[in-house]
């Protein structure tokens, strides 16, 4: 799908040469990639910042609606469609950063100066995100007609679109959603509003933020008269009440305001060109230790669960105030035969940087699995670097793709060699792209075997890859056993993510962590149910709903990587400006859609429904 966008978007460029600015163009016609590199054309084509295109399926239309260029007359059709880069004349960025939340907004507007006055084209809207991004909304304003995105549950039929005949909004890549309005003038101004969010990068107690903002030398408008302004916005609340200090940024912004816990910072000017490097933002709120907090928020009139809502955070701290756990590692891979390829290459190759990572004092083995199940070893193995020498040779010859796909009996035989587990913190890595029929029934079996009885039990991190496997079951497994999910829809990004994934997994600094004196609220709801450890690499939030009074002091404890106790006391405050139902909307949704399809229970199908729209 990637490939025919680029396709196409190299077709439109080469279709916008026809255009004529006269005498007051100040750039040269856009350049198109050439042939013998297509994997750098792939790449460069891809949108890397917000960006609107005119689908053009008669090249005949192609042309200055100001000021025809009487160019040959043009024989055929663009089949597929091509697609043009649409000028843009102004673009404001907010971002406003909240948690391990950014919610991005931006407005721009884009003119189509590619097709005759007299004749009209669809449009096309890219918006690439950032990590985890999550689209919002879409707004538009084209000659007096306005366009909205709107969340419709499947199987709705009450009238909803039939208005305006816009195309269902659909993701060329992961992180890229497109969206198509209809049948736009040539000529037209198009003011449009995007609305996304996204995770924070978090890294030694450093938060950043890095937002799409790369927009190509052919979308700045050839009239050298139309002014140019470009506008930044952003504000941190950290919603810890410390003291949050600026580090980096890629833009030369203006600083507002300063408060605890908060910033403000803008940024606008007139520009010759459109900004060519993404917005990067980041700043330090961690303390050296470990600490946390819980922010506590009413819902609002039109929230469908009037029951009050928490947040409780924790934050890992600096590098020198903690020590990871020692570690006891299974990897179980699929080696099925839809993993030949890419699939399988790119898992041996971040298995390799895993295994690279381990420390001496560290246990691990190998599990592969189709059909059959395949051993490294019949026991766990030290980390030391002759086992890591066999393990690569053993991967060589093993990791074979071929055959079908049996879950269950690998990971039995993982839970069973990691039982007894003693000083050290056991894990499972469960990489798969494919879906098996005992899905719910390994789910009941890992989670009467997982319990939480004073030691620590094996962590599960799952790992999906593509569209095929059952997401659904792979975030279950992992929620049952206070392990993370991983996911890689995207072939380009598997080895990536699931660097990201095993990182995360060997840098536990806090583990069982439980909350207490929450007991006496008439209700109380949680999201995860159980806690997962907290990682050096990331912060940890956990959310949820309750009725009754919340306790004024609340305190949550832990094993550290010594296997000590640690208990650090949660400071309460009321969220007043802080949007707690769209932060913890994503995660609160992906996990009861995980519940809803374990239970098969219809009312939590409804309940997610109901928190999606």
């Amino acid at each position: 799908m990637a490939d025919d966008f680029v396709k196409a978007v190299e077709d439109g460029l080469k279709l916008s040469k026809r255009l004529y600015f006269g005498k007051d163009r100040p750039v040269t016609p856009p350049k198109v990639p050439s042939s013998m590199d297509k994997s750098g054309a792939v790449d460069m084509l891809l949108p890397k910042s917000p960006m609107v295109y005119a689908v053009i399926t008669d090249p005949k239309i192609v042309d200055n609606p100001d000021i025809p260029s009487y160019q040959p007359y043009v024989h055929g059709r663009c089949d597929p469609p091509s697609l043009i880069p649409l000028q843009m004349n102004a673009v404001e960025l907010d971002v406003d950063c909240y948690l391990d939340t950014a919610f991005v907004r931006v407005s721009g507007t884009w003119r189509v100066h590619c097709v005759m006055g007299s004749k009209s084209c669809d449009c096309r809207i890219a918006v690439p995100m950032g990590d985890q991004g999550s689209i919002l909304g879409v707004e538009a304003e084209i000659s007096g007609k306005s366009y909205h995105t709107q969340l419709i549950a499947l199987g709705e039929n009450d009238g909803a679109g039939k208005s305006a005949s816009v195309e269902t909004g659909s993701f060329l890549k992961p992180n890229i959603f497109t969206l198509t309005l209809p049948q736009i003038d040539g000529g037209s101004y198009l003011s449009i509003r995007l609305r996304w969010s996204q995770k924070l990068s978090y890294r030694d107690g450093e938060f950043s933020v890095n937002v799409p903002f790369k927009f190509p030398e052919y979308v700045t408008p050839a009239i050298k008269k139309i002014p140019k302004r470009e506008k930044i916005h952003l504000n941190v609340n950290a919603g810890t009440g410390t003291e949050v200090l600026c580090n980096t940024s890629s833009h030369h912004l203006k600083q507002l305001r300063r408060d605890v816990g908060k910033l403000g910072y803008s940024y606008e000017s007139e520009v010759l060109k459109w900004s060519n490097i993404d917005f990067d933002f980041s700043y330090t709120v961690s303390p050296s230790h470990i600490f946390g907090g819980v922010l506590l928020q009413s819902p609002s009139l039109h929230d469908v669960d009037q029951r009050e809502m928490f947040c409780m955070y924790l934050l890992p701290g600096t590098a020198k105030s903690r020590k990871v756990f020692k570690k006891d590692v299974i990897f179980i891979v699929d080696i099925s035969g839809s993993m030949q390829g890419k699939p399988l290459e790119d898992t041996k190759n971040a298995l390799a940087v895993a295994l690279s990572k381990l420390d001496p004092g560290d246990s691990f083995n190998i599990v592969a699995f189709n059909g059959e199940t395949y051993l490294f070893s019949t026991s766990m193995e030290l980390a030391t670097k002759e086992a890591v020498e066999r393990a690569h040779q053993w991967i060589g010859i093993n990791f074979i793709a071929g055959g079908s796909t049996n879950i269950c009996a690998p990971l039995t035989k993982a839970v069973e060699m990691l039982t007894n587990s003693r000083g050290s913190i056991p894990i499972i890595f469960l990489v798969t792209d494919g879906a098996v029929e005992d899905e719910r029934q390994i789910c009941d079996a890992m989670k009467s075997r997982l319990t939480n009885g004073g030691s620590i039990c094996p962590r599960i991190y799952t790992f999906g890859i593509g569209s095929y496997c059952n997401h659904y079951f792979l975030r279950m497994l992992a929620m049952i056993s206070r392990g993370y999910y991983g996911a890689a829809y995207d072939l380009d990004s598997i080895e990536i993510q699931m660097q990201k994934l095993f990182t995360r997994g060997f840098s536990s600094v806090l583990a069982n962590i439980a909350i207490d004196t929450l007991k006496d609220l008439d209700e109380f709801e949680m999201y995860p149910s159980r806690i997962p450890d907290l990682s050096s690499e990331s912060p940890l939030i956990v959310s949820g709903r309750y009725q009754g009074k919340f306790p004024d002091t609340l305190k949550a404890k832990g094993f550290l990587g010594d296997l000590s106790n640690f208990v650090v006391e949660l400071k309460l405050q009321l969220a007043k400006d802080i949007p707690l139902d769209r932060i913890c909307a994503k995660q609160q949704i992906d996990l009861l859609t995980a519940q809803a399809w374990f239970s098969e229970d219809k009312r939590l199908e409804e309940k997610v429904r109901c928190s999606a729209i």
